[in-house]
Formats: C-alpha cells, structure tokens, sequence
C-alpha cells in the first residue's frame, strides 16, 4: 500500500463548530485504503512520487501563477534589506565615485543639531536688538512668534511629507516634486536654490560686517563709513567679494572640511548664545560700560563720554555751532549722560513695550514727537538717524531669515537610521528650542537695554560695538569671534548645498537648459553648480546691505514652505490612497493656515518682492510644462485633473498613473432582476464604501437580447441604476447594454469603458451563487469570461461573497478585516483594507494579516519583514505567520475530489433524452426521498424572498432573457437540483461533528429500477481523479481550515483569488468554481482579490 496517502483527521478547536475534514472512524479509515487510494504503480493519474520542485502540495492551487505573482514568503525575502531599495542621489551618475555606506545617524546628530545650527544665523546676533529696539517688546514678541509660527506649520506639514514613505536623498526638492509634480517641484526647487545662495550671500556680507563694524573697523578701505554710509556698503562689497573667493575655493578643495568645520559653527553658536543669557543675568542690575550721550531725547554718535557735555568751546560746541551760530534744538535742550544696559531690575521694559517705528531719515530718540524726530530740513551733524523706513511687516521680512534652516533635516534624510522618526521629532523639537531662545531674548533684550541703544544698529552710539556682545559674559570676544565663525559656517554650508540641489534639479532633467550642470567632476563635486552659485551669490554680495538681502531670501523660502504646506494640504484633502503619513498630528487646516501665512507675509513685507519671486516662479513652471522634459512622479495635481473638465481631461496621460496616485477605478458589474433594478444593491454599497466619494465610479449592467427590441428597458434599467448609485451615495457614471451575448457586452464594457486616463481599473462582479443549479451546462462561463477578460486587460478584480451580509454605508461595524496574504499581486489586498477604513462604516475596524509559512520558510524571520514592509507603507496592522506543515492529503480531500469528478460526470450524462432522464430522477428521487437541506441556498437569497427548494437563483452574469423552457429543461433542471441536493446533504453529513462517514460501498447495495449505470452516490472505483486536481482542492481544504479557524468572526475576510484555468474544458472550469466554494466555505463576509499585474502601494514618499 503506497505510503504517500494518509487518513487524517482534523482535530477541532474546543469549543468552534467547525468541519471534520478527516475520516472519523477506523472502518472508514480501512474503507477509504482500499477503495480511495490509488496502487503505488499509479504514476500517470495519482499524485506523482516526488513533490513539485515548483509550488508545494499546500498551495497548489495558486502554482499556474507563481511565477508573476510570487508567494508571500518570497516576496518579503526580497525585501528583507530595505536599504538596497532606496536609490542613492549619485544613482544616476556613472561619473560619480562608488559611494561610502551611509551613517547611520540618529535624531540628535542627524536632524536636532544641524537644524539648530541653520537655524541660528547672524540675524540673531546684529538685528534681533535692532529689531526688538523699533518694533518694542510686544510687536518685536509678535514678529517673532509669527515667524516662529509660519516655520512650525511648515515643519508640521514637511514632516508628514516626510514620513509618507521613504525618502531618498533629496530634501525639500524631491518631497515638493514628488507631491506637486514635476512643474510645481522644478519651480520649488530652482526658488530653494535660488534662496539658498542669497542666503549664503547675507552670510557673507553679515560676516563681513561683524568684522569691519565691531572687530577692525581700520581695515576700511573707503574712509570713514561711520560718517557715509555708501563707504560701509562699498567696503562689504569689496571684502564679500574676496570672502566669496575664499570659501568658494574650500568648498571645491575640500567637501570633508565644510563638514568638521560644521561641527565648530555649531560649538560656537551654543557657546556664543549660553554667553548672552549669562551676561543678561549677570547684569541683572546693569552695569556702566556703556554710556550714551543723549542730546534732549535724540542719540549721538561719535563723542567720548567725557566730553558729553555743553560747555563753551566743547567739542559738542564745535559740532552743532560751527560758524557761531547754534542749532536750534541743541540751544534748547540739554545732553545727558545715558546707561546702556540698565539691567532686568530697573524695569526699563515698560519703556520698550511701544513701537518706534521711523521713517528714512528720522532722528532716533525717545518718543514720536516730530520736534524730536524730524529734520527740519537742517545738518544731521552727529545725530544718529534711521536709514531706512521701518514697519512692521518690513521688520518681518528682515527678521524672517533667522527662522529659515527647518529643511536641514530633510536634506540629510538618506544618512539617517529611521528618518520617518527622527525628521519630525528633530525638527520640530529645533523648532521649539529656537522658538524659545528667539521669543526669550526678545523679552530679556527689551528688560535689559534702554530703548535708545536697543535701535542703535551699528552701535555708533557706544564707539562701534555689538550691543549684544557687550551685555554677553564673560567678555565681548566670545559673541564677536562666535558669532563670526558661525556666519562662515552657515555660509559655507549654503555654498556647499546650493550647488548640489542645482545638479539634483538638472539630474532630473525637467529644465533642460541646465542639463550642463548635471556633470559631476572626477572627484564627483558639481563643480560648474559651484560655479553658477558662486556668480549668483556675487550679485547679492553687491547689493551690500543685509536689511536688502534678507527680505529678498525671505521671499524664495517663503514660497518653498508655501508649496510644502500646499502640498500636504492637497494630499490630505484628495485623500491620495498613498498618503498614508506616519506622523500623525498633522491637519489639512495647518496646512493652509501655514500657506496663508506665508503668502501674507510675502506681500506684507514686500510686494515688489513677492511679484518678483512668484512671476519667477511662474516662468519656470510654463517653461516645464510647455519644453522640460515629461516626468511622472504620482503627484497630487493629477488627482485634481480626475474632476475637471475638458482641459484637465487632456492634461491626464493616458496609460497607467504613478502606483503613489493609483486609487481604484471602479467598475461595477450589476445583475438586474426581473423588474430591471439591480440585484445585489449592497455592491453598490461596497463601491461607495471603497471609493469615499473619490475618483471613478461606473455602474453597468447587460441585457441580453436585440437592442432594437430592448432599447427602451435599457433606458429604464439606465434610470434605476442611477437612482440606486444616488441612494447608495455613489457618485459617478451609469450605462446598460444591450448585446446577443452576455459575456461578449461584459467583456465590451471592461475593454471600452472610460476615456483618456479618467478608465477604470479595478472590476467588481458578483459571484454566482447558483452555479451548480441552473439548467446551462456552462452557468459558470459568463463569470469565467468575465475573469479571463479583466485579467487580459490587466485590471484588479473583486469579487465579493456573501454580499448580502456586507454592511449598509449607514452601519458602523468593529471587528477585525482579516487580510489572508497567499501571493504578491501589487499589494491590492493591504490597499484595500485601508481605503475602507477611510470610509465611517469600517472606521474602527481593526486589520490583521496573515500569511501563509511553509516547511522550509523561516516564520519568525518572515514575520519580522512583514512589520517592517508594514512600518514602510505606513499601516497599523496585527501580523502573524501561519504555519502549515507539510501534511499529506486527507481522505476527505480526496473523497470530495471524487465527488466533484462525478458531478462532472453526471453533467455529461444530462444529454438523454427524456425518457431516460424521467429513470434517472426518480430512482435518485425513491433513494434520497427528496430529503432536501436548503440552507446553503437561503443564505444568499434575496433579502425578502421565500427559499423554494425548486427555484434556485441564477448566477449574477447569467443570461435571465430567454424564459422559454420546454419539458426538458424542466427535468434537466430538477435533476441538477437534487444532484446538488445530494451533494449538499452528503457534505453536511460528513463535516457533522462526531458523524460517522457512511460505508464507501453502499451505492453498490442500490441500484435504479431500471439498471441504469449512473449510480445516486459517485462510483468511487471507476474514476480516478487527476493529481492536480487532487492537489488543488488540498490546497482549498488546508487553506479554508486555517482561515475558518482564525477568521470565523471578522467582519470581512480578504484573500487572493486564484487565477481561472487556462485550460476551458467543462471539467476544469467546473472543478475551479468547486475550488472556491471550498476555499470560502464557513466565512460570511468574503472578498477575493485579484491584482491587475502592476504595483497599486509603495513605500516610497
């Protein structure tokens, strides 16, 4: 006796209900060996001796496939080195040296510190007082926190951006591009460089001034710019220039030394800032280094403390009566000697609480009276005066760049161990510290200095020193050296990354005007994008002046984190199937509130500005569309082209969207009953559940016949469907057709159905419940054409079971969605799941997915990928790893194999005549007493209806026109309701728990009167059934028995459906629709998931 067969039997749960697929008594066990089993000589039609080299015996059923679709277990083998998968910035360069394996660093030395170092920038340490000073405490508080607020919302939005899947090197670039497309990226990221190099520009001539204002000002080389402003700027015109030489010169000698003096930079601004808050405690009381001369409420310049004073022949004397005749003012007010730093007790804030806000040419002095404040059209003589016109949004503008440096994170995302943790932890944690930092200095700067210094720019008043060097402790030189060495920093660090976002843009080639600057030199540095920068930052280093350079960066970053905010707003209310973000304290209302600031601040501070930056931004992005080069990155524009007109119509490509943008297009297939509506109305439901209002939706529905005949039941079959789809609250399109062939008008409607991109791609059909009782021999073909042509046109397919259990749009269920993971088919089934649960019907349903694990996968490593492909895509899932031993086939297997090829067989006997058939009735009728349990059939009835034993339903595809039957079919009909009767019954006696199988031989104790030879019970020793249909419906009995086992309670139940036999003979059509009632048997609420033979999820941003 071959030992290849065993009988097994399935031990139940305690307590579950469930089948007993294996032999329940010994006699049967000796009945099943010796009648069941074939002889170990059988090779050609038993199960072979040696198990397929290519799919296993448990999973057979899905082995005509495995080759596009792979099993489960190899695809997450695939994926088990995550980092192989995420292409490297110098991918597309052969030029490039082969690069080092990247560190990988954490949150505080990947994202917290190199934003903090951005962040903090030379604004802090020659304007903040400045700006304080002017706009007083509570307006300067509000500059600050506005900025602060703008760059928080940005940061918010950037992070979900950032966390929407894996971000390759890239920065703020590749997130824009690839959330607003290739136009809207390629204007982004040629704005972000564009700021990026005037931002090193204003670090530049900032350094510079920090040097010639406070540290040399003998090394001026126009004079005394003290006096003539134009000398200042003509000097920082000169030393940027050189400056610029020299820092261009180490960044094309030396990448590695940018990076270590970056290091320095940072050292230097946390020691320069600790320095401050000392020295503003240390005086808490003031101190008298800084003294003032003060002429009535106006500031002097240039006059030692000593001779602060009118005596006659005085050096005040001299100034303001040079030819005998005195100023007005000075004749009538009279000078005072002023304490610079007052110190926190002396309660000098109150004074600094009002703006002093001046126009171009104003003398600074205390209040706003105009006698104090205007010129009188009279000599300036030593009186400090403003130089230019405050307000302000121009104080925000000015003051904006300090807050810019939040993408520095990002920018490094590629280096970093988890960057969907550490990007937004980092950033926003930056955020905050420098937040505080900023709005606390602007309060201890206005409760320490008098108003009066606090406005003094350059401070001319105290002999040319740095206000807030000269309140830090222990010494001066700690803010100035400090603050130097950080601007260099910051400066090299803008020069060092401008040029490589300029060679990612050219890279891309969507502009193609700088596909020069896309060549990488030998030792792999953008060298000719050093270069552009270089002679970009030498036309704002000959602006001269950091009040001009800073609103002018101000605009180019303002409309970056404009479109980052756009970005993530458009994304979140499209509800993009690939928006899935790991961060999750992000709303579409913060994004736009941080757009709307933005763009408010923009024009506030300068619309000149403004115009400029946006019509750039604008040429750039015609000059893409209309000559760049076309790209398809999925971005979020194109989802808003799925609901506009015409124009947007012709904008959609043609061909299959990026899998970041694929959502399902739904194409729904509808039974119509005898009164033209639909049948199965809660697949309407399903579609609206699985669509939430987005994108395609198309109900249709085939009538048979001529459509002259039937044009006006088309019409109304048309309006019903419309008006199920609008109670169901489906919001798309409706059409009926009338054709001679069912199949043939389904398989016109999946071909022609659509236009340009708005088609569909994804085919919901029913499943035909009453395949085995209808009079066709072929009940089953209209859905097996119908596979086969959405498989030929590569769509996914669902094909819901049970439909009638499925949940109203107004029902809310809990529970689980179990997701049975046997093959990759593009990731439809984690899709699915997902975009239900976007919809408040399975809102708090959790998801669970299982996969299947065979003898030689390793479980605990398969479960281990598993969470991390789950953490990539950004699902909340339960996992586990379902073993399933390599077990041999039961007996009950292979007696239900028999029974189907008996089935089968009687099927091909139902061409006798009527005579003949009338025997054959009613000797099954006298054997069975037509002791018929209908309960399979009740449960997909329509709700309603009244089950009647001898009108069973017709497949959903089925043809319902022809309602002529004769005689014959009436019998034929009968027939094959009793042999599905005795199927049944058979069934529910075997898997009765504790039944004993009936004896294999007892259909040789009865016969029909008649003699026929076909026999009530299958004649067991006659056929021999095929090894793979054996080892199919093993693969159906073993996977039902795993998944009824797990899954008897979910709310709904996901798995693969096996693909239709290539083979068409009736025998294997038959046998694979019997393959899936087993496969589903037990489970209310089923979907079958067919993939359309691409990737609809991916783990990338």
């Amino acid at each position: 006796m071959s030992e290849r067969f065993k009988v097994t039997k399935f031990d139940e749960p305690s307590g579950k209900n469930y089948k007993n697929y294996g032999a329940t008594s010994a006699e049967s066990d000796v009945e099943l060996k010796g009648k069941l089993l074939p002889d170990p000589g059988d090779t050609d039609d038993g199960l072979p001796k040696e198990k397929d080299k290519c799919c296993d015996t448990n999973l057979y059923l899905y082995h005509e496939e495995i080759e596009d679709r792979p099993r489960a277990a190899t695809f997450l083998s695939s994926l088990a080195d995550y980092s192989n998968t995420i292409p490297t910035a110098s991918a597309a360069d052969p030029d490039a040296p082969k690069p080092a394996p990247p560190a990988r660093m954490g949150t505080l030395i990947g994202v917290y510190l190199p934003c903090i170092q951005n962040i903090f920038g030379v604004i802090l340490f020659i304007r903040l007082t400045w700006v304080v000073g002017t706009a007083g405490a509570i307006q300067g508080f509000l500059i600050v926190l506005t900025c602060c607020c703008t760059t928080m919302l940005t940061a918010i939005s950037m992070s979900a951006i950032a966390t929407n899947g894996v971000v390759p090197a890239g920065g703020s670039y590749f997130m824009i591009g690839r959330s607003l497309g290739p136009e809207c990226g390629g204007a982004v990221g040629m704005l972000f460089y564009t700021g990026t190099t005037l931002a090193a520009a204003m670090y530049i001539v900032g350094a510079v001034e920090i040097v010639l204002t406070y540290m040399a000002p003998w090394m001026s080389i126009f004079g005394d710019f003290t006096k003539d402003p134009e000398a200042m700027y003509n000097n920082f015109r000169v030393y940027g220039t050189g400056l610029l030489l020299i820092m261009g010169m180490v960044v094309f000698v030396g990448v590695k030394f940018v990076n270590k003096f970056a290091t320095i930079a940072l050292a230097c601004v946390i020691l320069s800032i600790s320095a401050v808050y000392a020295g503003i405690f240390v005086n808490f009381n003031g101190n008298d280094k800084l003294q003032m001369c003060v002429l009535g409420k106006r500031l002097l310049k240039d006059i030692h403390i000593s001779n602060c004073s009118k005596d006659p022949g005085g050096e005040l004397e001299q100034i303001f009566c040079p030819n005998g005749t005195c100023d007005p003012y000075y004749h009538t007010h009279e000078v005072s000697i002023v304490q610079g730093i007052k110190g926190l007790a002396s309660g000098v804030f109150f004074d600094n609480l009002q703006d002093s806000f001046l126009q171009l040419g104003q003398y600074i002095a205390y209040g706003k009276e105009p006698d104090d404040i205007e010129q009188m059209e009279r000599p300036t003589y030593n009186q400090i005066y403003a130089d230019l016109t405050t307000t302000f949004t121009i104080l925000i503008g000015i003051f904006f760049p300090s807050v810019t440096g939040i993408m520095a994170g990002s920018n490094r995302s590629g280096d970093l161990a988890d960057a969907q943790k550490s990007i937004p932890i980092g950033t926003i944690c930056a955020i905050l510290t420098t937040s505080t930092v900023y709005l606390s200095c602007v309060l201890l700067f206005a409760g320490t200095v008098d108003n009066l210094l606090l406005r003094d720019k350059f401070g001319q008043s105290i002999g040319g020193k740095l206000v807030v060097a000269n309140m830090a402790w222990p010494n001066q030189w700690v803010i100035l050296i400090g603050s130097f060495l950080s601007t260099l920093g910051a400066g090299l660090q803008s020069l060092t990354g401008a040029p490589r976002l300029l060679q990612a843009i050219a890279k891309d080639e969507i502009i193609p005007f700088l596909a020069p600057f896309a060549v990488s030199s030998s030792r792999g540095e953008p060298t000719r994008a050093l270069l552009l920068t270089m002679l970009i930052c030498q036309c704002g280093i000959l602006l001269g002046n950091v009040d001009i350079l800073a609103p002018l960066l101000s605009m180019f970053f303002l409309m970056c984190y404009g479109f980052v905010n756009l970005a993530c707003a458009l994304q979140t209310l499209l509800k993009t199937p690939n928006w899935r973000p790991r961060f999750k304290y992000y709303h579409w209302s913060l994004s736009l509130a941080g757009l709307t600031l933005c763009i408010s601040i923009m024009f506030m501070t300068s619309w000149f500005y403004a115009l400029i930056a946006m019509g750039m931004a604008g040429l750039i992005y015609k000059y893409i569309e209309y000559r760049g080069a076309e790209k398809e990155w999925g971005d979020g524009l194109r989802g808003l082209a799925l609901s506009a007109a015409r124009y947007s119509l012709l904008r959609l490509e043609e061909g299959p969207p990026h899998t970041k943008n694929w959502r399902p297009q739904v194409l729904v297939l509808a039974k119509l009953n005898d009164d033209l509506n639909p049948k199965y109305r809660k697949m309407l439901a399903f579609a609206s559940q699985l669509k939430a209002g987005k994108g395609l939706a198309v109900c249709v529905s085939v009538l048979g016949g001529d459509f002259t005949r039937r044009a006006g039941e088309a019409s109304t079959a048309k309006q019903n469907l419309r008006k199920c789809m609008e109670e169901e609250k489906v919001k798309g399109f409706t059409d009926v057709l009338v054709a001679h062939s069912i199949a043939d008008g389904l398989s016109h409607f999946v071909q022609t159905t659509g236009l340009g991109g708005l088609k569909p791609n994804t085919v919901i059909v029913g499943w035909p419940y009453g395949w085995r009782q209808s009079e066709d021999d072929r009940t089953w073909h209209v859905f097996l054409h119908t596979v086969r042509a959405v498989t030929a046109a590569r769509m996914a397919m669902l094909v819901p079971k049970g439909i009638n259990f499925f949940p109203d749009s107004t029902e809310k269920v809990s529970g689980n969605i179990d997701i049975w993971w046997i093959v990759h088919d593009g990731g439809m089934l984690m899709l699915l799941p997902f975009l239900l649960k976007q919809h408040r019907t399975w809102k708090n349903c959790k998801m669970r997915i299982f996969t299947v694990a065979q003898m030689e996968d390793n479980s605990i490593q398969m479960k281990k990928d598993l969470k991390m492909f789950l953490y990539q895509l950004r699902l909340e899932a339960e996992v586990e790893v379902v073993e399933m031993t390599d077990s041999d086939i039961s007996a009950y297997t292979y007696e239900r194999t028999l029974m189907m090829e008996q089935r089968n067989q009687m099927l091909r006997e139902l061409r006798l005549n009527k005579k003949e058939t009338l025997g054959m009735v009613q000797a099954i009728v006298d054997h069975h007493h037509a002791d018929v349990k209908t309960a399979s059939k009740v449960r997909f009835a329509e709700p309603g209806s009244e089950p009647n034993p001898n009108d069973a339903p017709s497949p959903p595809l089925a043809d319902s026109e022809d309602k002529e039957t004769d005689d014959k079919d009436d019998f034929r009909s009968s027939l094959l309701h009793i042999i599905d009767s005795m199927w049944d019954s058979s069934d529910e006696n075997s898997q009765c728990e504790g039944a004993p199988s009936p004896p294999l031989d007892a259909e040789k104790k009865d016969s029909n009167a008649n003699g026929d030879a076909l026999n009530p019970k299958p004649n067991l020793p006659n056929i021999t059934p095929d090894e793979g249909t054996v080892r199919r419906m093993h693969t159906a009995v073993k996977l039902n028995e795993v998944i009824v086992s797990r899954s008897h309670d979910a709310q709904l139940v996901i798995l693969n459906l096996p693909g239709p036999p290539r083979d068409t003979k009736l025998e294997r059509e038959s046998n694979y629709m019997e393959f899936l009632e087993v496969l589903t048997e037990g489970l209310e609420k089923v979907l079958m998931v067919r993939g359309g033979g691409r990737e609809v999820i991916t783990i990338y941003s």
